[in-house]
């Protein structure tokens, strides 16, 4: 399993946002450039992250991207789904069944209740984290030069 660029993208233009005060906007193009995307490319995530319902688009000159929602309802699972969709992460492909040529009625995968649980597990741990408990981690002591100096950029770039 490997989880596509995009969805860490996704999470970390979303923190991005957070950081905004509630009436600015970032333009699309300035959040590609400090996550180092291609713009292109970048465009079509934050419009997978508007018609989730996670952010907001604003048109025009001063117009840009805004959070729709309070970064505590925000689950990074909400954007894991945003980006990659509902698909299993796990796909039998019918080896066993060929190993063992089993007829139709008995085919089986013994990996894929294994393979369920994993899934399960890994999305609760999404879906208990939030846009806010991982602004909170940010925030921290250990990046506070940092933070400061992201805010500071923020500051020059934002759209009010």
């Amino acid at each position: 399993m490997q989880m596509k660029m995009g969805v860490e993208q996704a999470v970390y233009a979303v923190l991005l946002l957070d950081m905004l005060p509630d009436k600015a906007v970032l333009p699309g193009e300035v959040i590609s450039q400090q996550l180092g995307t291609s713009p292109t490319y970048f465009q079509k995530l934050l419009r997978k992250l508007v018609s989730a319902d996670l952010i907001t688009s604003v048109p025009g000159v001063k117009g840009g991207f805004k959070l729709k929602k309070n970064p505590e309802e925000i689950r990074i699972y909400d954007i894991y789904l945003a980006i990659e969709g509902q698909q299993s992460l796990y796909s039998t492909s019918g080896i066993l069944d060929d190993m063992l040529d089993l007829d139709k009625e008995d085919r089986c995968c013994l990996l894929a209740d294994l393979m369920d649980e994993a899934e399960q597990a890994w999305k609760s741990v999404l879906k208990r984290e939030t846009i806010a408990s991982l602004s909170n981690k940010i925030h921290s002591d250990r990046f506070q030069v940092q933070v400061e100096g992201l805010q500071t950029w923020l500051k020059e770039k934002m759209v009010i």
